[in-house]
């Protein structure tokens, strides 16, 4: 990202806080002109006071002195709270802009980019903005401000002494613009490892069980040791850089200073300039070096600064491929009544083109069936679920519900006609009842324990210590696979859209729950068009109707007594589960 795109990058975020902004500028040059006044304030005191010898001049002087550190402190006040303020209200906005845009993008994203590295960049790389637009910038402003201010009083104050200063200024900008190139290239570098870090760590703990159970920790740890190390040494480049650059700065401007404070030593001796002169000279000779110094120190942070902005505005800057169509939006009709159907679907990932998924599948289902899809692992039947719910758009073909092409629908309100209950659920940090409620958030208690009823989740729940208000840990950790099915089961009817997605949903529960699950279908699926996903026969058998998928094809469409009789993959399949006298 270039200088001009970070700095529009921070303005668009900046500009809303104009008032305070202008606050914290006028604060600023407050403060600067009075730093700057000092140097006057101390050429007085030495004039006045010291040299003539005067008590009641010295006095003022000192009075002068004390009243200029006051009001240098009232103005340093308002700079830090309101720059401070400024930083962390711009980074908040930031990062929920971020979260809001990457919270919406398409699920084929996140096949390419590792949701951890995302999570460091609204964490991490938000936090050097922080740093720097809350500090760093302030800094940065205030001593450019002192710069051309100091060097302005120079040249008032005594033009022989400046030129000697002023011979410094090109061999300071030199390095300056010199190591400034190298501290960025490798300040985006070392966001990236650090990012390296955050992910594996978060890779590890999030799969602590499986680590442990397969002894893993030393493999672990000597790949963190790597990553980590990797990261020291990006920095310790990027580091290395800034300490030459400050170095140099610092030997060429106190060095200047030295050969300015000789040459005005001798015109101090030959009576031409006056000692309150020369001392307000070296104050102000040192409020440009170390205006110098300071600016050599925060370019690093600002180029820092440019890498974390650029890495997150890649992700602002990201297309959401899934959204409603720009013309022709079309909308559903408060009920279903002529179901879904794929004609001719062709669909291939986006990370594996070549690999086709489906392949030229056509299949209605009506509205209030149960249809259930059953083949071998692979097959593709998941993948329908994905299409379905236009996670992916299909390759070739087209999808429709009541006629429409689901391409032309928002996206939310397509989704919203589903309630889905994947293979491996999602349950999230917070109470039972917030995790019941997650369709829902709107629903009563009694809908809640209605719907845990339904799923045959209320007799576990009620063993918990504060039943539906127990608080669950990240992704339901302390429940058993069969628990977290029951919940996300009572969440999709808890949710009550006219669609019903069951992908193995009692695949984790025991033969008594499976049991208790399959009694109550009839009564859960009731007004409802479900569509299950089942490698377990036994779960479908009774389904209106089942659909045959191998390798991306629709082979086979009918009952179960049909199937058998007339599809040979069907029919192995259920003599496998079934045994052969009882198919």
């Amino acid at each position: 990202m270039s200088r001009s795109n970070s700095l529009a990058f921070a303005l668009r975020f900046v500009s809303p806080y104009r008032g305070r902004v202008a606050g914290a500028l006028l604060a600023l040059v407050f403060t600067a002109g009075i730093t700057l006044s000092l140097g006057q304030g101390l050429r007085l005191m030495v004039d006045q006071g010291f040299v003539t010898g005067s008590p009641e001049l010295l006095n003022q002087s000192v009075g002068l002195f004390l009243i200029m550190v006051v009001a240098l402190a009232i103005g340093t006040y308002a700079r830090f709270y309101l720059v401070s303020w400024i930083g962390e209200r711009v980074v908040a906005d930031i990062r929920k802009q971020v979260f809001d845009h990457v919270i919406d993008l398409h699920p084929g994203f996140f096949e390419t980019n590792r949701g951890l590295e995302i999570q460091s960049r609204l964490t991490a790389d938000t936090t050097v903005l922080q740093s720097v637009i809350g500090s760093s910038l302030s800094i940065a402003l205030r001593n450019g401000l002192m710069l051309i201010g100091g060097i302005v009083l120079l040249v008032i104050t005594n033009p022989k002494l400046t030129s000697i200063v002023m011979l410094a200024v090109p061999l300071i900008v030199a390095p300056i613009i010199f190591f400034g190139r190298r501290v960025r290239r490798l300040s985006r570098l070392s966001q990236d490892r650090v990012a390296d870090v955050g992910s594996y760590v978060g890779e590890v703990l999030g799969q602590i069980k499986t680590v442990q159970a397969y002894n893993h920790q030393t493999q672990d740890r000597a790949r963190f040791s790597t990553v980590v190390e990797q990261a020291f040494e990006v920095s310790r480049s990027r580091i290395r850089q800034r300490a030459w650059l400050t170095s140099v700065v610092i030997v060429l401007v106190l060095g200047a200073i030295g050969m300015m404070v000789w040459v005005g030593g001798m015109d101090v001796l030959a009576g031409r300039i006056s000692l309150g002169e020369l001392a307000a000279f070296l104050f102000y000779s040192l409020i440009v070096g170390l205006a110098a110094g300071a600016l050599s120190e925060v370019i690093g942070e600002l180029q820092r600064a440019a890498g974390a902005g650029a890495r997150i505005l890649e992700l602002l800057r990201t297309e959401q491929e899934i959204a409603p169509p720009a013309t022709g939006l079309a909308q559903l009709p408060d009920k279903l009544v002529e179901g879904i159907a794929f004609e001719e679907v062709r669909f291939a990932y986006p990370t594996r083109p070549d690999a086709t998924v489906i392949q030229e599948l056509s299949l209605h289902i009506r509205i209030g069936e149960t249809l259930a899809l059953v083949g071998p692992s692979g097959a593709g039947k998941s993948t329908l679920f994905d299409l379905l719910l236009r996670f992916f758009d299909v390759s070739g073909g087209r999808i429709t519900i009541e006629g429409l092409d689901i391409r032309r629908l928002d996206p939310a309100q397509l989704r919203a006609c589903f309630a889905l209950v994947s293979q491996n659920p999602a349950l999230f940090y917070g109470s039972v009842g917030d995790n019941i409620r997650y369709g829902r958030p709107e629903a009563s208690s009694a809908a809640i324990e209605a719907a845990a009823r339904a799923a045959h989740a209320d007799e576990f729940i009620a063993d918990m210590p504060n039943g539906y208000d127990t608080q669950l840990g990240d992704a339901g950790l302390g429940l058993s696979g069969g628990q977290k099915q029951r919940l996300a089961i009572a969440r999709a009817l808890l949710t009550d859209a006219p669609i019903l997605l069951l992908d193995e949903a009692t695949s984790a529960l025991d033969a008594r729950s499976e049991y208790l699950i399959q009694q109550a279908m009839p009564r859960l699926t009731q007004g409802r068009t479900t569509i299950v996903i089942a490698h377990r026969l036994a779960t479908v058998k009774n389904a209106d109707r089942i659909a045959v998928i191998d390798k991306g094809r629709l082979v086979a469409v009918g009952t179960h007594e049909e199937l058998v009789a007339c599809n040979g993959l069907y029919a192995r399949l259920a003599e496998l589960q079934f045994g052969a006298a009882t198919v």
